[in-house]
């Protein structure tokens, strides 16, 4: 069998997997608009008929397998063919395995495969180009895996966000698909929530930090009841960053200038040999010394106890947190205007357009070039089109909630 053949069969394979569901033909439809709304369905468990259809193939020996899916890894580098390499990793059990074993993180090899790469670092050379649609009328914010819109519409959906607006602020939830924006789901990412005036914003990620001394450190937000969520649904949300806007009192002309306190990314990952925390998988569950909580917290089952915005870093006792600050701009006198360069990436001047570098000082050890690299970019490029490049050590899913603080009204800043 050819190689083409063979990639071919894998995908009609797919198709066969995606045509089983207990709940009939609409539940059929229904996983096929998920699949091919995120980047790999994250689950272990397998239906009876589809472990009998996929027999066949689990059987084959692992020196042959895992000569067959590097080859497919390698030769698939980009979506939408890079999702042969999602293909072989649903075939069963075994294929999963050494698919996982083969894959790198996104700073080792520059790609985007599981969705667990949308809470990795992100590659310390090139950046990941995307871009992001807003949509006015749902309040809807979608992250694709492209340079810009195209024609074809056939992009890569990474996240998406939808916004809601409470009393005391708003709400930006993240999900991994762009029909489903329930925090009981498991496609719930995270969230961003901003405090009154739209100045200060805490982005809480759905799974715990890799370091333990942030776990114990980080503030836990359980939504529900125990008794009425799944044990695979995730219950708390926990602060990885905050986002904070300077006010503009005087009214000034220029730019917005905004902070990032990075909770989880310490300023040693930017210095020579150092390194991001980086999660291996989704944790659906959260272990019981991680969500310890008071009695009179236990009796409200309706409030989210997340809305608090810490005001130091999570971590206290270990390394500094990284710190992100706003790159300073130019005034261009022929055009009256502010000016950064974008490298062709942003083409409408707006007051969201920002890129951020590393905030730090002699004692950090961190060389000039570093502390001039742009890690986050963001910026307009149409009426409802922004592009959102970043680099290591910041992930996706961060990425995306930083430049979603832009998109909320701050006239205190303005």
């Amino acid at each position: 069998m050819s190689f083409k053949s063979f990639v071919r069969e894998l995908r009609e394979i797919k198709d066969g997997i995606g045509s089983i569901s207990k709940r009939g033909e609409e539940g059929s439809r229904h996983w096929r608009n998920r699949t091919m709304s995120h980047i790999a369905p994250d689950q272990e468990e397998h239906s009876p008929l589809e472990l009998i259809q996929q027999g066949r193939w689990a059987n084959l020996p692992p020196e042959l397998l895992l000569d067959i899916i590097r080859r497919v890894e390698e030769s698939e580098t980009s979506w939408p063919s890079r999702a042969v390499v999602v293909f072989c990793a649903s075939v069963c059990r075994s294929w999963r395995a050494i698919t996982k074993e083969i894959i790198r993180t996104p700073e080792q090899c520059g790609r985007l495969t599981f969705p667990i790469s949308l809470k990795q670092p992100g590659p310390r050379e090139s950046p990941f180009q995307c871009f992001i649609r807003r949509d006015r009328a749902t309040s809807t914010y979608l992250l694709y895996f492209s340079l810009a819109p195209s024609e074809d519409e056939k992009h890569k959906l990474l996240l998406a966000a939808k916004r809601v607006r409470r009393a005391a602020g708003t709400d930006f939830i993240i999900s991994l698909v762009a029909d489903d924006f329930s925090r009981a789901s498991s496609t719930y990412v995270g969230k961003l929530r901003s405090n009154f005036l739209g100045t200060k914003f805490s982005i809480y990620d759905s799974q715990p930090p890799c370091d333990p001394v942030a776990q114990q450190n980080s503030r836990s937000s359980r939504r529900f009841h125990s008794k009425q969520v799944s044990p695979r649904v995730p219950a708390c949300n926990y602060s990885v960053g905050t986002v904070s806007y300077e006010l503009n009192v005087l009214r000034t002309r220029g730019p917005r200038r905004m902070q990032c306190v990075m909770q989880t990314i310490p300023v040693s990952s930017i210095q020579e040999g150092g390194t991001a925390p980086t999660p291996t998988s989704f944790t659906h569950s959260v272990d019981d010394h991680l969500s310890i909580e008071s009695d009179s917290m236990r009796k409200d089952s309706g409030k989210d106890f997340g809305s608090k915005t810490p005001s130091e870093p999570a971590v206290q006792g270990s390394d500094e947190s990284l710190v992100l600050k706003n790159k300073a701009p130019r005034w261009h006198e022929q055009l009256q205007c502010w000016c950064l360069n974008f490298r062709g990436r942003v083409t409408v001047a707006s007051v969201k357009n920002f890129q951020l570098v590393a905030a730090v000082d002699e004692s950090h050890n961190v060389s000039v070039e570093e502390q001039e690299k742009v890690i986050l970019q963001f910026g307009k490029i149409g009426k409802d089109i922004f592009t959102m490049d970043y680099h290591y050590p910041l992930s996706a899913f961060q990425a995306f909630a930083i430049c979603l603080s832009s998109f909320d009204t701050k006239p205190a800043c303005e």
